[in-house]
């Protein structure tokens, strides 16, 4: 029993960690605090023994990290062929696709996407983790997917918004990309 509430711990920590996350207009602010989110939810994870979960989340982190120094295809490629393999071999049930799905689907995004599109995959990928971390019991997970399904749906609105009024709410990132 003690290890579970360890767990659960480890999950609210993370949730706080990652609450604000999706706030960040700013990419690389952005994804090095979804980089940290996703190393202490892999633990998370690890510790209420769903492994496909902890392993999608652990890539996660480390891919996060090298998508800010590179948007490589090779690079994407080798992570989704990572996350597909280590993920599906310790497959026990249909529902721990979500997560593998999930990270799929975030790994394309951070590769090979930006703004918006970034954030609408991420959204995506996000439904995918709530449903699976309702599916386990995870608190701090569940928490945190759905917090992270309602602050970036409000975002991906407001950003939108924003864009129909002429402003660019990825100014700041595309100008460091420039520069």
């Amino acid at each position: 029993m003690t290890a579970y509430w360890l767990a659960q711990g480890v999950g609210v920590i993370a949730f706080l960690i990652g609450i604000t996350t999706f706030f960040n207009r700013d990419e690389r602010r952005f994804k090095l605090q979804l980089a940290l989110y996703s190393a202490v939810i892999g633990g998370h994870f690890f510790l209420m023994g769903a492994a496909p979960a902890g392993i999608s989340a652990g890539l996660n982190a480390v891919r996060t990290v090298i998508s800010l120094r590179t948007r490589s295809l090779w690079v994407m490629t080798l992570f989704i062929v990572l996350t597909l393999s280590l993920g599906l071999v310790k497959l026990n049930h249909a529902v721990e696709l979500l997560p593998i799905t999930g990270t799929v689907a975030s790994t394309w995004a951070l590769f090979r996407s930006s703004g918006l599109t970034t954030r609408c995959v991420m959204w995506c990928s996000t439904a995918c983790w709530v449903t699976h971390n309702f599916w386990i019991g995870s608190i701090g997970g569940t928490l945190i997917e759905g917090s992270f399904l309602i602050i970036n749906g409000i975002n991906i609105i407001r950003f939108r918004r924003m864009q129909k009024r002429g402003i660019d709410p990825f100014a700041v990132e595309k100008k460091m990309v420039n520069e």
